[in-house]
């Protein structure tokens, strides 16, 4: 087993933070606004990168809002 793998066994194994999806989406746009007026622009790259990383494990990740999502009619359609 990889470090990936033992990553991902330890994500899905540990107890959900209360709103940890809200966190996690927060913290993503906060990157993006923080980098986004940086004069660099390898720092506005990385924090592209890194907010969208984020933002993208708010809305999939564990407990995130595609979980949510199955609630609505057009989200049954979600795995």
């Amino acid at each position: 087993m990889n470090a990936l793998q033992r990553l991902k066994q330890y994500d899905e194994q540990r107890p959900s933070l209360p709103g940890e999806h809200w966190i996690t989406l927060a913290a993503g746009v906060g990157v993006w606004l923080a980098s986004r007026v940086h004069p660099s622009p390898l720092v506005r790259t990385a924090g592209l990168a890194a907010g969208t990383a984020l933002v993208g494990r708010a809305a999939s990740g564990r407990d995130g809002v595609a979980k949510l999502a199955r609630w609505l009619p057009v989200g049954r359609r979600l795995r």
